[in-house]
């Protein structure tokens, strides 16, 4: 999990370092940073499911309530029916702001902790996602988005482009999601319901967030080899790196989910 942080050929470290070992060392550090975003993926998805479990029921008599053809246990109705339900949605934006504030005092390990958290408190937010959307579709959209994540990662990995344009390009679109997503947000909380204006959303966020999958990727490339960190920051390094992959790849995969899943109605 951690080969790099006793990389002695790491930048910063004093070592005169050739090809083969910046080579080596690069491939150390990426190696970390997947390594923490799929680890953060597997609890956020082990969370959601073992609270999809706990709070739906498929036997009528052990139904509290339903959220349209799903029962709900007692756990579920607290959780989703309840002001509880904006904590579960909030959460994880209050370790965003954690990381955003603290993440250059933290250690290496309290880092490392912290982002399996969040991934833990995601999970709990996207446990919804399994009751909206059937199982079938949830999965085979993950795959989907795995693969996609995985080809374009591979991109911003080995193309010998600078995506930096590109980068300010999306993070301007970013931008404007994020305002359009709070419009649409406010529209429905007024009964207001457009499906075109959610679809034209989706496929930009699906567009976005696949192009900053190869920006971050190739930015983390850069920053390991221009950058100048010992076996801490490095570690240090690899966690932020971890939680950038994961935000652009569960990002993509609910606009793919809103496009391609199928809904349990």
């Amino acid at each position: 999990m951690q080969p790099y942080e006793q990389n002695q050929y790491a930048a910063g470290t004093g070592f005169a370092r050739t090809a083969a070992q910046v080579d080596q060392g690069l491939r150390a550090f990426m190696l970390g940073v997947y390594n923490n975003m799929i680890l953060g993926l597997a609890i956020s998805a082990l969370v959601a499911l073992g609270i999809n479990m706990l709070a739906t029921t498929s036997d009528p008599s052990m139904a509290v309530a339903r959220m349209g053809n799903v029962g709900l246990t007692s756990f579920g109705v607290a959780l989703y029916g309840s002001p509880l339900k904006w904590v579960v949605a909030l959460a994880p934006l209050a370790f965003i702001f954690l990381f955003s504030f603290r993440m250059e005092r933290m250690s290496a390990a309290a880092a490392r902790g912290t982002f399996f958290a969040f991934a833990a408190v995601m999970g709990a937010s996207l446990s919804t996602l399994l009751i909206v959307f059937t199982g079938a579709s949830v999965v085979q959209v993950f795959f989907i988005t795995a693969a996609a994540f995985g080809a374009l990662s591979l991109w911003g990995y080995t193309t010998g482009r600078s995506l930096s344009g590109m980068g300010s390009f999306l993070v301007m679109g970013l931008v404007g999601l994020i305002l359009a997503s709070l419009v649409n947000l406010g529209m429905v909380a007024f009964g207001y319901v457009v499906p075109a204006f959610q679809m034209i959303i989706s496929i930009l966020g699906v567009l976005i967030f696949a192009g900053l999958t190869a920006y971050d990727t190739q930015k983390l490339k850069e920053m390991y080899l221009y950058g100048n960190y010992d076996g801490e920051a490095a570690a240090k390094a690899s966690i932020f790196g971890a939680l950038q992959l994961y935000l652009d790849f569960i990002n993509m995969f609910q606009f793919l989910l809103a496009l391609l899943g199928n809904r349990n109605e």
